[in-house]
């Protein structure tokens, strides 16, 4: 079979969106010839990629970089011009070579850049896989100060537009695929939940490999993750600070837009051992490792219809979480079933700081079980060997 991966991110880029990719596009090259559509590498913003190798030659598959425009740094229009630019590339491209490809598997950037590769790919009757990883336009309407009734009804068309005319639909959380189903009219054996994976194998090797050395004296609690809006780590560091605990500490570990004015507002709690790190895609585990509890937080409504992609990272690391995120999304439902640590609403700091006091006062061996469990629950759910097979499956078969 001959199938076209058109892709928003690829490594060298270090986004989960990059990995799942890439990792889709090698398990589909052992049967099959692929070709990847992908823009110039520039995220995260300010990243130089002018050295970054691939080593085409050793690649299983034939990766091709669009002349697009990119948007690395976040504004409105830049991200509507870039989706328009990898949209009207990947509809140019389709146009001039429809006859060498018998499927297409789309995880771009919403909503015109998936628009005009599904109008392409239908005009010559080529079956379309469509990854969605966000539900849109509803998710932009929280960034819009006015018009939001305007812009709803003029996108809310599109988005329906695309997912009615392609063969098959993956979306990353049951949540998410109900509301597909209801919203846009869909079949419901249309859309497969096909969870995003981490893989497995870097942390179970991390675990057999890893040097035993002293751990910190200090009780520690860890965000590792971007440091954006929607993330809304203030609420970690000011619960941090409220619960007072002794011999304890706060990492913060990554990049990101807020991350000066979360340095600035840890400043203005002396008393409290908050610490950032720089957080390298290849140190993951090693660093979640440092930790007795991970963080996980998210804004009001940021979760209700998606399950972040640091959830099985953590998992893997056999760590607890404390997840303050929407009472009714799909993470607190599986932090629940996994029974892997504790859940509270979000953007309460009463809550998240008594979470904190009775993680710190629990015992060390039903913190393990917590780990433990969570660590088991993802690996038959959250893994790579799981979804990978999924997803490529449906992209085999997409009739």
């Amino acid at each position: 079979m001959r199938i076209l991966i058109i892709t928003a991110t690829f490594p060298p880029e270090p986004l989960v969106t990059s990995h799942l990719s890439h990792d889709i596009a090698t398990e589909l090259a052992v049967n099959n010839e692929v070709t990847v559509l992908c823009p110039k590498p520039t995220r995260p913003f300010g990243s130089d990629y002018t050295r970054a190798d691939l080593q085409e030659n050793r690649l299983p598959f034939r990766r091709i970089q669009l002349s697009s425009f990119t948007s690395p740094q976040f504004s409105l229009l830049g991200r509507f011009r870039e989706s328009y630019s990898i949209g009207k590339h990947c509809n140019d491209y389709i146009k001039k070579n429809h006859l060498n490809f018998d499927v297409v598997y789309i995880n771009t950037w919403p909503l015109l850049g998936q628009y005009f590769a599904v109008r392409a790919a239908k005009k010559f009757n080529i079956p379309v896989v469509m990854h969605v990883q966000d539900i849109y336009p509803e998710s932009l309407l929280g960034k819009l100060p006015i018009f939001k009734k305007f812009i709803l009804k003029l996108l809310f068309p599109i988005d329906k537009y695309i997912l009615q005319n392609v063969s098959k639909i993956v979306t990353i959380s049951p949540s998410m695929r109900s509301l597909l189903i209801k919203s846009r009219k869909l079949e419901d054996d249309k859309i497969t939940v096909v969870y995003n994976w981490q893989n497995e194998n870097k942390f179970i090797d991390y675990e057999k490999t890893k040097t035993v050395i002293p751990r910190n004296q200090l009780f520690t609690f860890m965000f590792l993750g971007s440091l954006n809006v929607t993330a809304a780590v203030h609420i970690l560091i000011n619960a941090f600070s409220k619960a007072g605990i002794e011999n304890a500490r706060l990492v913060i570990a990554g990049s990101g837009p807020e991350k000066d004015n979360l340095i600035a507002l840890a400043k203005t709690y002396p008393e409290s051992n908050i610490e950032f790190r720089d957080a390298q895609i290849q140190r993951v585990p090693e660093l979640q490792d440092q930790a007795e509890i991970l963080l996980l937080n998210l804004c009001k409504g940021a979760a209700q219809f998606a399950l972040p992609s640091k959830v099985p990272a953590y998992l893997f690391s056999r760590k607890p979480v404390i997840a303050s995120v929407d009472e009714d999304s799909d993470t607190t439902k599986l932090i629940i079933s996994a029974n892997c640590g504790w859940t509270v609403p979000p953007e309460d700091i009463k809550y998240l700081a008594k979470a904190m006091q009775d993680a710190a006062l629990t015992p060390n061996d039903k913190l393990h079980h917590y780990g433990n469990n969570g660590f088991n629950y993802a690996l038959e759910n959250l893994s790579r060997k799981v979804n990978l097979h999924k997803i490529v499956s449906i992209i085999e078969n997409p009739i």
